[in-house]
């Protein structure tokens, strides 16, 4: 059997293997010296130009016009802004017994993160959801999530740990490799829209291949300070079960919501979809500018775990759906 078939029928997704690879050559040969300090140039090109591509391609029309069905991006942000962090909140009485403290905050990073917009919307044409709201309601969580992550993480993982909340000098890094790009990204889309439209296929392989090296740096700098002597294959395997039961509480709370409000099949879709799943393309670099140098590497694990499940449970989720669809309309044939 094939590599690829074999991938497809696990419901692995190449990208986190490529990731997984990405952290075992951190961990066997960590960038040292002069290497380091130039992958952190290079790092910090790899996020400008990564928030640049994200504000070109987001329509901010298409996110404003969005909030015309401002029930259903109501409830997605809700689940993805208030409900989760209450959760991440929640699984600190985990802490020490089951999480570690640096654990925890990587967990709370992951719940304070914004929703997806690719996978949030392939998953909700693939049940038949409304897939106009769902462009919609990822596209405006990602739009809003560029300030209010970094607000929610200094509120409850920095300023909950002891840190002080965010320095000036953290403000002034969120400013100019988050927010000046992507700000720059949209002035410029009119003209660069249609460049970045074109050439999607290769600039997508330069938003993973700048996400490849976000996490190697962030990893070098974790091996350095010893982050694989902080962590043990059990805190590991307890740190994904508290993933699972962390998606689990929220698709579970996002379909009763949709349910009981109530909302059609396809609103319910897209909020089952948006609403319960959070960006590694934004996370990792948002990691790199909020955490320090050498907790930049566990900050980032639970966000890995969960991208993973998210995707393999959605998978299974959205072909349900699409199921339950088909069936009425075959026997109304019949």
């Amino acid at each position: 059997m094939s590599r690829v078939p074999l991938l497809s029928k696990l419901r692995i997704d190449p990208y986190i293997l490529a990731l997984l690879a990405t952290v075992g050559i951190a961990s066997l040969l960590p960038a040292r010296g002069v290497v380091a300090t130039g992958f952190d140039y290079a790092t910090t090109f790899a996020i400008g130009l990564l928030f640049f591509l994200y504000g070109a391609r987001l329509s901010t029309r298409e996110a404003i016009d969005g909030l015309k069905h401002w029930r259903l991006h109501g409830v997605v942000f809700a689940s993805t802004f208030v409900l989760f962090p209450v959760l991440g909140l929640a699984a600190k009485l985990l802490v020490p017994g089951v999480l570690t403290p640096e654990l925890w905050a990587g967990l709370m990073f992951l719940c304070c993160l914004p929703s997806t917009v690719q996978s949030s919307i392939a998953f909700t044409s693939i049940a038949r959801g409304n897939v106009a709201a769902a462009i919609c309601s990822a596209s405006f969580s990602n739009l809003i999530g560029i300030v209010l992550t970094p607000l929610l993480v200094a509120l409850f993982v920095i300023t909950g740990n002891g840190g002080g909340g965010v320095s000036l000098e953290s403000v002034r890094d969120i400013m100019l490799q988050l927010l000046a790009p992507f700000v720059a990204g949209q002035l410029l889309r009119r003209w660069v829209g249609g460049f970045i439209t074109k050439h999607k296929k290769v600039l997508g392989y330069v938003d993973r291949g700048s996400i490849l090296l976000v996490v190697y740096v962030a990893f070098s700098e974790g091996v350095v300070a010893g982050i694989w002597g902080r962590l043990t294959p059990l805190s590991l395997v307890l740190l994904l079960v508290v993933n699972m039961v962390l998606l689990a509480i929220v698709m579970t709370v996002t379909t009763v919501a949709a349910r009981r409000l109530p909302f059609s099949r396809e609103d319910e879709i897209a909020i089952v979809f948006c609403g319960s799943k959070k960006s590694l393309a934004s996370g990792v670099p948002m990691a790199t500018v909020l955490f320090p140098a050498a907790t930049v590497g566990i900050a980032v694990l639970p966000l890995m775990l969960f991208h993973q499940i998210q995707l393999m449970v959605c998978a299974w989720l959205a072909r349900r759906y699409a199921a339950k669809q088909v069936q009425p309309e075959a026997e109304l044939v019949s």
